[in-house]
């Protein structure tokens, strides 16, 4: 067992409604220097998962068979991407995502979904670019995915750093298509 994870079986609440009153401040002590924001409790790492589509997205224009690694990737939740991941300190991300403040996991969950959907709608216009053989088509279907997603991710990367609004209502609404 780790020294970190020693100390929070020792310091852990009675309760999980205790946890999210009292819990947040011991975690921030003990996320200090580990790659885990202490006011937000979320950690840049689970963007490397969205870095990852991001870069599949940017190789499709100029090797159209990347759609194939396109296709295949898949949404992971916070948890899901540490609990695979090789991040050192991947139990205390864990453990601090689940103590997230409101104010700061609400709105991150709120822009992970929207990159979800996001990436779910670029690859169908992908598929339906590259099905038409449309070499300039799939550049420009590739370029406004990663526009989009590059946008939600600076987003998330803002509200993981402690800045709960970063994005205007215009933004989001031209993304989203709405």
């Amino acid at each position: 067992m780790t020294a970190s994870a020693t100390l929070l079986s020792a310091a852990m609440p009675a309760s999980p409604d205790e946890a999210r009153v009292a819990y947040p401040r011991t975690l921030a002590r003990l996320v200090r220097g580990r790659n885990i924001n202490p006011d937000t409790l979320l950690a840049t790492d689970y963007l490397n998962h969205f870095n990852e589509i991001a870069m599949l997205v940017e190789l499709v224009a100029e090797m159209p068979e990347c759609l194939e690694d396109v296709r295949e990737w898949r949404p992971k939740s916070y948890v899901e991407h540490f609990r695979d991941s090789g991040f050192s300190d991947r139990e205390l991300a864990i453990l601090a995502y689940e103590n997230c403040p409101d104010r700061y996991r609400l709105p991150f969950e709120e822009t992970v979904a929207r990159m979800n959907r996001v990436i779910d709608s670029g690859r169908a216009r992908l598929e339906a670019v590259a099905a038409a053989d449309d070499g300039a088509g799939l550049a420009a279907a590739a370029a406004a995915l990663l526009e989009d997603l590059h946008r939600l991710m600076a987003r998330a990367n803002a509200i993981i750093h402690g800045t709960r609004h970063t994005v205007g209502q215009i933004d989001v609404d031209r993304i989203m298509g709405e």
